[in-house]
């Protein structure tokens, strides 16, 4: 699975440090996510950045997301 990060806002936020047009992989999103959780403003998820979270966990995390 690849993710556009500029697809998602909270994402992009994450990928501060990446070049503005970059795509990762699904796994990697998802350890974005999880080791940077206390960055995220999870109230600002629209529906699409939430259904792709959802879609990380079950695909990645076997169902178990593990913020640090």
């Amino acid at each position: 699975m690849q993710v556009d990060v500029n697809t998602y806002t909270q994402l992009s936020t994450l990928c501060w440090n990446r070049t503005c047009n970059a795509v990762i992989d699904g796994r990697e999103a998802l350890g974005l996510y999880e080791r940077n959780w206390r960055f995220v403003e999870a109230e600002k998820f629209d529906a699409t950045e939430r259904t792709l979270l959802e879609t990380l966990v079950a695909r990645y995390g076997n169902g178990v997301f593990m913020p640090a």
